[in-house]
């Protein structure tokens, strides 16, 4: 479970970059849609306990 929560965390922290480096129309929306999944995927790693 860990692992796939990471794998999410990396995939919309990288996509949440891309979206403010570009800069493109509507970026502040986009990098919300991103940040916000991967900010609470990273909170869900440190502090919940996950079962082996």
């Amino acid at each position: 479970m860990a692992a796939l929560i990471f794998f999410a965390v990396v995939v919309c922290g990288h996509n949440f970059r891309k979206t403010w480096k570009q800069k493109a129309p509507g970026w502040q929306k986009r990098a919300w849609l991103f940040g916000v999944p991967a900010g609470v995927g990273l909170l869900m790693l440190g502090f919940l306990p996950l079962k082996l």
